[in-house]
């Protein structure tokens, strides 16, 4: 047997801690790689559980489906773009007929569109499981404009005339027919409904080849409003209805365009106008990495957070929940008003890495520490186990050896006993547990001592003491 006795200054007891990493020195060291086995497999049991569901690192590009080409919808989205560069985010821009079409490249997943601006108020036509808000970005006015020499009140009085609404697959095209049904005007009747909008719809009213035209963010360019506006014979349709236009479609806002708005020296608009608008909705899948969520909210309160015309200073983004639920992330940016910590104070991509390894290390720490902290008990009920696990032979031979035995049974027994014995000694054992190991022989003795009198007279039998 190899015992290592172990001494200590003083004579006194060595500390706990101390005291249980001695236990652990030496030998076998068997025992001490089959304890940490398994801290080990539950370690790796927590990581592997741990990336199961983490998600992966954020990806570096995203694909933005924005709107026709010059329209707000894509001067916004070049915006975004270059805020979004400054982090290493490239954002890939694709131009689309509006909020509709957008709609249905986020329901497709083979588009590859990962966000899109959608117009509030455009009920999805597939369910909307996947897709998440990330706020209100901004209003999209809507704007009218028709060819008259008197003002018009109300839109039904365009009854019968032709009307510019948008082509299909656009946001304008829904707000309009949405509203000229709310004043009997529907497809199929007297009143001609033109798939026009944009620059086309713009030349086809100056033309005289439609009567009236619809126009929003997501067709139109701010200089084709400004053209209209100075265009004699034109006029920008006047909501006087506004606020029962806001009770019976909720997801529209009563706007108030002021005078002078567009062109401060020709006064134009001559006067104050109640405009319908809804908002614009930041559209993504509700797999969207949180770290991008953060970034694409931080660069819309770059974008949409000033005051203009139309909307006061920090009215935007805003988590206004219309056709699709605002996602949990956007919910937490908006309360906690900015990024995760790492993400506030470090690169993008070094703060994603540090994010990730942390989602990974706590886990595997939270077991480790505890792990270590019970390696030396669980290692010594293993030494202890090498050595209990003889008693139950020896009892079994103890109570045999109790019983009338032949002299073969009698040697039979006492080959058992030194094979015991000679494991025993063979053992190689950490001095703290010497003791143990000594006593375990002694305990051997008294058997082959049972053993030895059973097979005497009875005359001869030592005195019992």
């Amino acid at each position: 047997m190899d015992a290592e006795p172990q001494s200590t200054a003083g004579g006194g007891d060595p500390p706990a801690a101390a005291s249980a990493w001695l236990r652990m020195s030496g030998v076998p060291w068997r025992e001490l790689i089959q304890s940490g086995a398994l801290i080990v497999v539950l370690t790796t049991a927590a990581v592997v559980l741990t990336l199961h569901f983490v998600r992966p690192a954020p990806p570096r590009t995203l694909t933005f489906s924005s709107g026709p080409k010059g329209s707000t919808f894509e001067t916004i989205a070049e915006r975004y773009r270059r805020s979004l560069a400054r982090n290493g985010i490239e954002l890939k821009i694709v131009n689309s007929e509006g909020s509709l079409d957008n709609l249905r490249r986020l329901a497709d997943p083979r588009s590859g569109v990962d966000i899109a601006f959608v117009q509030s108020g455009i009920a999805p036509a597939t369910p909307a499981g996947d897709l998440d808000s990330l706020g209100a970005m901004f209003f999209e006015p809507l704007t009218i404009f028709y060819r008259g020499s008197k003002p018009l009140q109300r839109l039904s009085e365009l009854r019968g005339q032709r009307i510019a609404i948008g082509r299909e697959g656009s946001g304008t095209r829904a707000l309009a027919l949405a509203l000229l049904k709310a004043n009997e005007i529907e497809p199929g009747g007297t009143t001609t409904l033109v798939a026009l909008e944009g620059e086309d719809a713009t030349r086809a009213l100056l033309r005289k080849e439609v009567d009236a035209v619809f126009l929003t963010g997501d067709s139109a360019a701010p200089a084709m409003i400004r053209e209209l506006l100075h265009t004699e014979g034109l006029r920008l349709f006047d909501f006087p209805q506004a606020d029962a236009y806001v009770r019976r479609f909720p997801y529209l806002s009563k706007l108030t365009l002021p005078a002078g708005a567009f062109d401060l020296g020709e006064n134009l608009p001559p006067a104050s106008i109640n405009m319908l608008a809804p908002t614009v909705d930041l559209i993504a899948h509700s797999s969207l990495h949180p770290a991008l969520s953060d970034l694409l909210i931080e660069a819309a309160t770059e974008v949409h957070g000033r005051a203009s015309l139309l909307q006061v200073a920090g009215q935007f983004p805003t988590p206004v929940a219309h056709s699709f639920p605002v996602s949990p992330e956007a919910v937490r940016y908006y309360k906690s008003g900015n990024k995760g910590f790492f993400y506030r104070f470090l690169p993008f991509w070094l703060a994603s890495l540090i994010d990730r390894a942390l989602i990974v290390l706590v886990p595997a720490l939270v077991v480790v520490i505890p792990g270590l902290r019970f390696l030396p008990q669980v290692y010594g009920w293993r030494v202890r186990r090498r050595i209990h696990r003889h008693y139950s032979e020896l009892m079994a031979l103890e109570r045999e050896s109790l019983g009338s035995l032949t002299d073969g049974r009698r040697t039979t027994l006492y080959e058992h006993l030194e094979r015991i014995e000679r494991s025993v000694i063979a053992v190689k054992m950490p001095g703290a547990y010497a003791d143990q190991l000594y006593l375990l022989r002694q305990h051997i003795g008294l058997v082959r001592d049972r053993l030895m009198r059973a097979d005497m007279p009875l005359e001869a039998h030592p005195p019992a003491h």
